[in-house]
């Protein structure tokens, strides 16, 4: 698992006070291969997506991960 996943995982479940397997599927909002392939293809990206109730922006020069609140 990429780096960035592994802290938006990280992230979001300190927000919500709860252990990262209480999260739903990362799946649900975005395609896990295809994210750490984007996100490991040394492309200046910035990756934007929902997740969880959480706007994440993940930008890859350098690596930041941003987990913005959301419609909760």
């Amino acid at each position: 698992m990429h780096p960035a996943i592994s802290t938006v995982l990280e992230r979001v479940a300190a927000r919500d006070e709860c252990d990262r397997t209480a999260l739903p599927p990362l799946y649900e909002a975005v395609d896990p291969g295809a994210l750490a392939a984007v996100l490991e293809s040394n492309a200046d990206v910035t990756v934007r997506f929902v997740y969880a109730g959480y706007r994440v922006v993940i930008d890859t020069d350098p690596l930041e991960v941003e987990v913005i609140d959301g419609d909760r």
